[in-house]
This record gives structure tokens, sequence and C-alpha cells, in this order.
């Protein structure tokens, strides 16, 4: 991360120690961080991250006198030392009367730098949203009838350009080269189910190569009929290498599964949440389709729902996960950290079965729900995405 440095001080004469004082505090940070701060001029924000170190008590007409120079949000650093403490209050006071978003930066070197590494993340994901283009295959499910943005609006408020493209590009089902590269790679499956899975997954990976894609979401449940198979494969591939790509056209999922990548550049999966038991607060989640790097091992099972085509039966990491989904008005989203407490071998559900205990109450799901596709993610990403959330004021349920 390029993280750069603006500082204000007032014209006082400081005593011997104020240099020594500051170049530790920046010191210290830069550790905690494992890399440096850049030195910069006040308007430089050509960076993932700019600063304002509040040096000392005095600063607030510098600050204000600059102001145009400096973008929102203002992330005010200080020590404390010098009554620089109480100025930054004092500045971030102004600005929030002036309905302008800032935060000061205070603490020991090992918080400050946790967040400049969360502020950082967060900044770095809203540049790779203005510039993504995810595909949108085949157009929703029918039963979708609560996932489906606005483009325009999706375009205005996150800067992600979403392109419609017909399903029948994916039924030609030009490989692109893939099958000879992967079938020998895979569990053994029925070999003529399994090229057609694959075949699935070279026409995907052609389009996104065609249209210019970071993500996309298929009609599949088209392709039972059309070419008598599943894209499950061909999801659980490309979300394995980086590339976000989801089920049944769930645009809403989609954009969820989109930002938590770019947030912590870790693979999501996608899936129902099957069963919710209140008493214990658990939520079993189950997919025929999961990125194949978020497992320890995987076998192959036809799809749940045709009982045909190749499904992936996984085995997921226990231990802390997050749970995401995004409205699909861009207004609401639903985040909570959880623990995978075990994986089920049920017949009567989608393959790879997951059973969650969350942190906030599932009872949220039953009554303010943000869709149905959730995506889970391993770790406690939690406050990044209720940081990353907050910046387009969407409401928390």
């Amino acid at each position: 991360m390029l993280i750069k440095l603006s500082s204000f001080k007032s014209r006082l004469k400081h005593s011997p120690e104020f240099d020594k004082e500051t170049a530790l505090f920046i010191k210290n940070i830069e550790q905690e961080l494992g890399y440096g701060l850049k030195i910069s001029e006040i308007a430089d924000y050509d960076c993932d991250l700019k600063l304002v170190f509040i040096e000392t008590g005095g600063s607030e007409g510098l600050f204000i006198q600059h102001l145009d120079e400096l973008k929102e949000p203002y992330y005010l650093l200080t020590n404390g030392n010098n009554n620089s403490l109480a100025a930054s209050l004092e500045i971030l006071t102004y600005l929030n009367v002036n309905g302008k978003k800032g935060e000061i930066l205070h603490g020991s070197a090992k918080y400050i730098a946790e967040r400049i590494k969360q502020l950082a993340a967060v900044s770095n994901a809203k540049n790779l949203l203005k510039n993504a283009r995810l595909g949108v295959i085949g157009q929703p499910s029918d039963w979708l009838v609560a996932s489906v943005p606005d483009y325009k609006k999706v375009k205005e408020t996150l800067g992600i350009t979403l392109v419609d493209i017909p399903l029948a590009e994916v039924e030609k089902c030009q490989n692109d080269g893939i099958k000879s590269q992967t079938y020998g790679a895979y569990p053994e499956f029925d070999k003529k189910e399994l090229e057609k899975a694959i075949d699935i997954y070279g026409s995907l990976n052609g389009i996104r190569n065609k249209y210019k894609l970071d993500g996309l979401t298929v009609r599949c449940f088209d392709l039972l009929s059309s070419l008598k198979s599943t894209g499950c494969l061909a999801l659980a591939e490309l979300n394995s290498q980086g590339i976000v790509a989801t089920c049944e056209g769930d645009i809403a999922a989609m954009l969820s599964m989109y930002i938590a990548k770019c947030l912590t550049n870790k693979s999501n999966f996608q899936a129902n949440p099957s069963r919710i038991d209140v008493e214990n607060n658990l939520v079993t989640f189950a997919h025929c389709t999961v990125p194949l790097d978020m497992v320890d091992g995987y076998r192959f099972d036809t799809h749940f729902e045709s009982g045909i085509g190749v499904a992936v039966k996984g085995e997921m990491r226990k231990g802390r996960v997050t749970v995401f989904r995004m409205s699909s008005n861009l207004k609401h989203y639903f985040v909570s950290g959880g623990t995978l407490l075990q994986n089920l071998d049920e017949a009567n559900l989608c393959r790879t079965q997951a059973v969650i205990k969350l942190d906030k109450p599932v009872t949220n799901l039953l009554k303010s729900p943000c869709g149905n596709h959730h995506v889970i993610v391993y770790g406690n990403c939690v406050e990044i995405i209720n940081q990353f959330m907050g910046e387009f004021s969407a409401t928390h349920i």
C-alpha cells in the first residue's frame, strides 16, 4: 500500500525534543505497518490512502486555509503531544458541522497501523470498483425477485459497470483451450459429464476475456436443458482463480462477493441459507459449487435439484468466517462474524454443506433479509465490511 502523509503545525517555537518525538512516533507506526509513510505535498492524493498529520495545537486555522486542497474523508493523524489531539478534535468537529466526513487516528502505534491498513484496503476496494466490469450472462433466474438492482444506480453508487451478455454465448461452448490443461487434475467422475462441465468452464473463461470482465453471474439453471449440464464446476474454478463468479444470475450476490473480494483478496462461497436453528443460533449454508481454494478436499456429485451434471462436494475449513449480503437497492446489508462448526453430507441439500454459528442473532435473517444467497469468507472481516458500506451510507440490519 502507498500511504502518503502531509502535516500541519503551528508557527510557534517548539522544544528541542519535538522533532525527535515526531520522528519516533512515525517510525513506530511504520514498524507496525511493515512499510514506510511517504511525505507529500498537501494536494497530492496519488496513493492508496492520504493522512493529514496534525502535529501541534494551533494548526486549526492552517488546516482550514488549505481545505480546498484536501479531499474527503479526512484522516487526521495525531500523537497527542503539544496539544495536537485537542487541535484534531476541533478540526474534526468543524468538518462534521459542515457535513464532511473524517476520523482521528490516535492511540498506540499498533492500533493506528491496523486502522491505516483497514482504511487503505477500503480505499483500494473503492478504486477497484470504479473500473470494474461485471457480466450478467442470461439475466437473473425468474425466482430472484428481490436480487435485481438498477444498473444505473449500481454505476452511480459503486462505480461498477454491469454488462448484459446473452446466454447463447455460453451455450456455444467455445472451450478456449481449457480441457487439456485441467481434465487430469480432477477426481474421478463420469467422463462425459466432466467433459461437458469443463466445456462450460472454458466457454465462461472465453466470455470473460472477450468482454474484459472482472467477474460474472450466469443463469445456470437454463444450462440444464440446453446443455444437459451445470455451471457448478466452472464457477468453482473461476472463483478459485480470483474471478468472482456467481450462480443463477444473482446480481446482488455478485456485487456482495466482488466487494468482499476487493476488501479481503479472498475467495467467497455463495450459498443458500438452507436451515436456521433459532435456539442455537445456527445456519446451515449449502450450494452445489464452492471455490476450490476454500476447501481442504472435494469430490464430485450430481447437481442436487436436477440429478445431472457435475456438482462440487467440498469440505470447508472449520473456524472463524464472515457472512455478508447486500440488498439489491444498495441501501441495506447483513454482515456477521461466525464460526464454521462442521460440514454435513446430507442427500436432501445442495452438495457443499456448512453449519455456521453466527455472532449476530439468526432472527435478523428471518425478519429483515437482504435476499437469498449470502457469501461466506474465511476470517473476521466484519469491521472492514462495515467501514466500506458506511462509505455509501448503507444501513446494517
